[in-house]
C-alpha cells in the first residue's frame, strides 16, 4: 500500500480521486511551447494523471519557492512541468526549461 503525506494526515494513493488543477501562469507557458512539446506534454499528463506517483514518472523534489514542496515531472530534454500538492488538489504551476529556476 503506497501512502502519501500531506498536512491532513496519510493518504492512500489508490483511494484518493486527485483533482488537477492548473494556474493561468501554466496555461499560458503551454500555449508558449512548440506544437510538438504540446503533443509530448499531452502524453506525459495523461500518463500522469492516470497515476501521479507511479514510480515511471521522472520527478525531481524542487525548491520551495512556494514555501511548499514543489515538485517537476520531466516532459523531454529540459523542459518540464512543475507542480505542488495540497491535499486531494494537484496544481500545474508551470511548464519551461530547467532555466525557471535559476
Amino acid at each position: 500500500m503506497r501512502l502519501w503525506q500531506t498536512k491532513t494526515g496519510p493518504h492512500v494513493l489508490a483511494a484518493v480521486k486527485w483533482d488537477f488543477r492548473t494556474t493561468k501562469e501554466f496555461r499560458k507557458s503551454l500555449k508558449n511551447l512548440s506544437p510538438a512539446q504540446q503533443q509530448k506534454a499531452k502524453e506525459v499528463f495523461a500518463a500522469f494523471k492516470k497515476d501521479p506517483f507511479a514510480r515511471a514518472q521522472k520527478k525531481n523534489r524542487l525548491s520551495a519557492i512556494y514555501k511548499e514542496t514543489v515538485r517537476g515531472v520531466h516532459v523531454e530534454g529540459d523542459l518540464i512541468a512543475i507542480f505542488v500538492v495540497r491535499g486531494d488538489k494537484i496544481v500545474s504551476l508551470d511548464i519551461d526549461t530547467h532555466d525557471i529556476y535559476k
